[in-house]
């Protein structure tokens, strides 16, 4: 893989390949004239619009495609499958530095450094189709790298804290050469998966569709289609005509009655001012009066004044308030493109340009900047219109996680959830099908397809040195273009926040399980098994039943997590031997197109008994075992059947142990000591003084 430089000597475009190694080298270490250096300096005294002279000493550099010339044409070469995105302007070091260590979170990423102005981040990801092939054509390469581009930002967009800057998609697209000692390289990158294109992402903006309209209806009320604005024109110019003839009689004492040449003649006026074409206003005439028999004397009345008539479409019938609406719904359509997202339960917003992915939460400063905009253009809005209009009908509903799942592909029949279980190195036979099960459980969560009796109760649970990837691979569960309702960060102590997470989220980490509080763990028990959130939002009057789309998994370093005596059930406790390998491409499509065909043909996503006895037994390996319990079996045992022994309660076992062993035991304990001697299976009785249990005390000088 080699990438391209373009150096300018002499007013003449010399042209050189390089690899990336090659690459990395150079801009970690800076030739003695300091060219990038000189060029930072400078530009701190450049005027924002003014152009650095420095600039164009420094090479270009292409990485999309290996070039050559020919014939002093410059022709593709090879392509490489490198997308670049920019992040910025940025204000200095400190963003840069946080822009870089979110782009590196992203195991996609193969390069990430500072750009020459030292004022922007660059990062570098790779493309390729889903056989590891790459177009050889320099037509198909462009159609591939322009969806590329686009899905590359779609992806990273919602994972850094700053705008992207949107460039031409093209293959010759190029970045000035920079200076980076911290640049960060990884070259067993993973990499994204795209269906070769047919052809070049078509997205007309609506200016552009209103400009090439040769209709005058259409015109006239932008965004319709022409059979709806001729039905709101003409019931418009009914209106209106019935209103001018009231007026008009009111004047005179003449009554019109039932007389119909002054009634179609002032119709047939106000129809031609609104712009309707005469066919139009003499067929919906006649149907509007059922006068069939007359038809004539309709068509004649209209031909009459379409002729004398002048001004066509000059003078519309609508009302002030109508005109109004419909120019706010045109306008909104045109510059922005709004959806009420479900999962965050706020409505969304971006501009309606060639390359602006990213939706926006509607705050203040942008209801006031879409009425500056309006009122630019002459339409009378304020904020308050603007609200009125955003939390209405007129805004779709959008649900991320839906509208992932619905538009996948036919899944091709290859197994590869149990294939992305199997890049966890790991001990435990069962795992693959048991990770299998709780992926299911996730994405029926996700589509909405489970009884709201049931939630996703059980979480994966990995345990292992650090270093092992255990954090990235569950990042990397989640696809990118929907990995902004993945969190590892949700705090227990905040009881409400943490439930509203089950509805914000779809998948939870808990990371850094051991570092979880005995006083968090019922309150995680809880959480775990709810199946809808019943809280009342901030800022919210009435307590409103959400969805849980959220699933748990898992991290740890510790292997001694689980305290729960009366059996962890809920977990799906893995150590894991060695580094997991997060460096796979993984077909986000097809993995989760898999979940989806299964679904739908029935395969089970619930934990059954035997599941549960499997998950049993083998967390019995990371149970913590507490002081109470092992001092039992330092002074007690079971008593067998043919032994006498004694019948104590679980608070008499304790009080001795507590005797025996000078270890404080808490009398809180003893429920919890109760169901820890059950839990043993230790034989019992229940009396009116209790629980016993029978056992024999040991001997306690061996």
């Amino acid at each position: 893989m080699k990438i391209t430089q373009l150096r300018e000597k002499d007013g003449n475009m010399t042209l050189s390949t390089m690899d990336l190694d090659t690459f990395l080298q150079k801009i970690k270490t800076e030739t003695k004239t300091k060219p990038i250096s000189t060029y930072r300096e400078q530009l701190r005294y450049t005027l924002p619009d003014k152009r650095c002279g420095e600039a164009n000493r420094l090479p270009q550099v292409i990485p999309a495609a290996e070039f050559r010339k020919t014939d002093g044409v410059r022709q593709m070469k090879a392509y490489n499958g490198i997308v670049e995105l920019t992040v910025g302007p940025l204000s200095g070091k400190a963003e840069v530095a946080l822009v870089k260590r979110r782009a590196w979170e992203q195991p996609q990423t193969r390069l990430v450094f500072t750009g020459s102005s030292g004022r922007t981040v660059k990062i570098w990801t790779t493309f390729t189709r889903p056989d590891n092939s790459l177009p050889r054509k320099q037509e198909e390469a462009e159609t591939f790298h322009a969806h590329a581009y686009r899905l590359a930002v779609k992806c990273y967009q919602p994972q850094l804290p700053f705008d992207i800057l949107l460039k031409e998609p093209k293959l010759e697209q190029y970045s000035r050469l920079s200076f980076d000692p911290e640049a960060l390289y990884r070259p067993d990158s993973a990499q994204f998966y795209l269906v070769q294109p047919a052809s070049m992402p078509d997205e007309p903006t609506y200016r552009e569709t209103v400009q090439g309209e040769k209709s005058p209806l259409t015109r006239a009320l932008p965004g319709y289609e022409a059979e709806e604005a001729v039905i709101m024109l003409f019931e418009a110019a009914v209106q209106k005509t019935f209103t001018e003839l009231a007026e008009a009689e009111s004047k005179s004492e003449t009554p019109i009655g039932e007389d119909l040449q002054p009634i179609v003649t002032r119709l047939a006026e106000n129809c031609f001012r609104s712009g309707i074409p005469e066919e139009e206003t003499v067929k919906r005439t006649s149907f509007h009066y059922y006068f069939r028999q007359k038809e004539a004397l309709i068509r004649q009345t209209v031909r009459s004044v379409y002729q004398e008539c002048k001004g066509f479409n000059t003078q519309c019938s609508l009302s002030k308030e109508q005109r109004l609406a419909i120019q706010t719904d045109e306008f909104m359509k045109r510059r922005y493109d709004f959806r009420y997202n479900t999962q965050v339960g706020e409505v969304e917003f971006r501009e309606r340009h060639s390359f602006r992915f990213r939706f926006s939460p509607i705050d203040k400063r942008a209801l006031n900047s879409i009425a500056l905009d309006a009122q630019s253009e002459g339409i009378p809005l304020w904020d308050r219109d603007i609200s009125r209009y955003i939390y209405s009908n007129r805004v779709p509903v959008f649900n991320p996680l839906e509208d992932y799942l619905y538009n996948l592909p036919r899944w091709d029949g290859q197994d590869r959830i149990r294939a992305l279980a199997q890049t966890v190195p790991c001990r435990n036979p069962h795992w693959a099908e048991l990770f299998h099960r709780w992926f299911l459980n996730m994405v029926a969560h996700w589509r909405g397809s489970v009884d709201k009796k049931y939630a996703n109760s059980v979480s994966p649970l990995l345990v292992g040195a650090q270093g092992t990837r255990k954090s990235t691979f569950c990042r990397i569960i989640v696809p990118l273009e929907i990995r902004a309702y993945y969190t590892d960060s949700i705090d227990f102590s905040r009881k409400r926040d943490a439930e509203l997470s089950l509805n914000r989220f779809a998948l939870i980490n808990i990371d850094e399980f051991d570092q979880i509080s005995m006083t968090q763990q019922g309150f995680l028990k809880h959480i775990l098994q709810k199946p809808v959130v019943n809280v009342r939002k901030p800022y919210g009057n009435a307590v409103l039943e959400m969805r849980r789309y959220a699933s748990f998994i898992a991290t740890s370093n510790q292997k001694d997590l689980l305290t729960d005596p009366s059996g962890s059930r809920r977990f799906i406790c893995i150590e894991v031997t060695g580094v997991i390998d997060t460096t796979r491409p993984i077909d986000y499509s097809q993995l989760y197109a898999q979940a989806m065909y299964e679904l739908d043909h029935g395969e089970r996503y619930w934990f059954d008994q035997s599941d549960e006895r499997i998950m049993t037994e083998n967390n019995h390996d990371f149970e913590q075992i507490p002081p109470e319990e092992q001092l039992f079996y330092r002074y007690f045992r079971i008593a067998k059947n043919d032994e006498e022994g004694e019948w104590l309660s679980s608070a008499e076992i304790l009080n001795r142990i507590r005797r025996y062993s000078a270890i404080p035991l808490s009398t809180k304990k003893v429920n919890v000591f109760g169901r820890i001697l059950q839990k043993h299976e230790i034989p019992s009785k229940r009396t009116r003084f209790g629980t016993l249990y029978h056992v024999v005390e040991c001997d306690r000088y061996p």
